[in-house]
């Protein structure tokens, strides 16, 4: 038992210098690669995060602005559509109007005509009192042979 206990310590000392080099080693590698890498990667993700933040403002304000864009549209819509109601309302009573106006003229067209026709109506009545007793008495010297009183 104390031989192999002298091999173990004899193995152990000649695994001191392997030991030590590991040990310097890591803390070579550490200061050396590991240390600079890491610094680098939380540059990089705080520079990627930092893209991100700026990516996401971006995409918010232009959602903002599209949203303020459709709310001007919608605005614009609406007046344009309360301009042609009004042009349509106006419209609608300038032709209320021409028709009324129309209506009145042709009224008056027709008041006219009535009154022509019963003057006409009238003279002609009168002209046939006046041909009809001329042509009883013609009928009547013609039938009798003589002149009526």
């Amino acid at each position: 038992m104390e031989q192999t206990l002298q091999s173990l310590g004899g193995i152990l000392l000649k695994s001191i210098p392997t030991i030590v080099f590991l040990i310097i080693l890591h803390f070579y590698l550490k200061a050396m690669l590991f240390g600079p890498l890491d610094r680098i990667l939380k540059q990089r993700r705080k520079l990627t995060d930092g893209a991100r933040k700026v990516a996401e403002d971006s995409l918010a304000a232009a959602k903002r602005k599209a949203d303020e864009y459709d709310i001007k549209l919608r605005e614009a819509r609406g007046v344009v559509y309360k301009e042609q109601e009004e042009m349509r309302k106006r419209w609608l009573e300038e032709q209320a109007n021409e028709v009324a106006q129309a209506r009145t003229r042709m009224e008056a067209s027709v008041k006219t005509a009535r009154e022509a026709l019963a003057a006409d109506a009238a003279a002609a009545q009168g002209s046939l009192k006046d041909a009809s007793s001329t042509l009883a008495d013609q009928i009547a010297e013609t039938v009798l042979g003589r002149k009526a009183a």
